[in-house]
């Protein structure tokens, strides 16, 4: 209605536009939206991240991106957007995690991590001089509650979820899990319905299973070891060959 008053509300971080709207937020969820594709399920005994890689340039050897890393023994976490805005804040959540067992000698528990790293965040939705992280992480990992999934997005905002995607074509993926997700699902199961997902709006051709599966990662932790693991490329093209 007011097109060249409207046009200003996006000028600072601070600013409201009459609707209510940070417009720099929504510019950051963009950023995510656009980003190569990550998926996360709970199961009963794990959780499993999954993500896919794509090489800005031809030449980039994608054996140098990474999609998902380790965030301390027990927690894991891909990213959607930009990446040099999740490795900060990846390095602050080490930080953190580290500081947990200094401080009180027992792993931090995964919800408390997700608040630290969305304190950052909306901090960064508040301050002028400032930009938001154009960036959203799905954590997972295991701690005294159990299995745990999370997704953190740049308004500071998180929530739970016993299955989800964020990037490129989340919400086909997350339909299809809604449709499809079983509580009673063990980590084999949840492996196997997170690749599903994944590769649902992937190229169908008759791609080499090496190379596809050099453009996928993905992170797995069950209840046996507490321990996340991110799987080999070997073991990528053994879980691709029986799709």
């Amino acid at each position: 209605m007011f097109p060249s008053q409207s046009m200003g509300y996006d000028r600072a971080i601070t600013v409201f536009s009459p609707e209510g709207r940070l417009y720099q937020v929504e510019y950051a969820t963009e950023a995510v939206r656009h980003g190569p594709l990550a998926v996360g399920v709970k199961a009963v005994d794990g959780v499993v991240l999954a993500g896919e890689k794509r090489s800005p340039h031809t030449l980039v050897d994608l054996d140098t991106l990474r999609k998902i890393l380790l965030v301390d023994d027990h927690i894991g976490t891909a990213i959607a957007g930009l990446h040099a805005d999740a490795r900060k804040l990846i390095d602050e959540a080490r930080l953190r995690a580290q500081i947990n067992r200094l401080s009180y000698d027992e792993p931090i528990s995964i919800q408390s991590l997700v608040v630290n790293i969305c304190d950052i965040k909306q901090a960064y939705t508040q301050a002028g001089g400032y930009r938001p992280f154009g960036v959203s992480l799905l954590v997972g990992g295991i701690d005294h509650d159990g299995p745990q999934l999370f997704t953190t997005d740049p308004s500071g905002s998180f929530w739970g979820w016993k299955a989800t995607a964020i990037g490129k074509e989340s919400d086909v993926v997350r339909d299809f899990f809604k449709e499809n997700y079983s509580d009673k699902m063990d980590i084999e199961a949840a492996m196997k319905f997170a690749m599903e997902g994944l590769l649902r709006n992937g190229d169908d051709s008759e791609e080499d299973l090496k190379e596809k599966a050099k453009s996928i990662e993905i992170g797995r932790i069950d209840t046996t070891d507490k321990t996340f693991k991110i799987l080999t490329q070997e073991e990528v093209e053994a879980i691709l060959a029986t799709k």
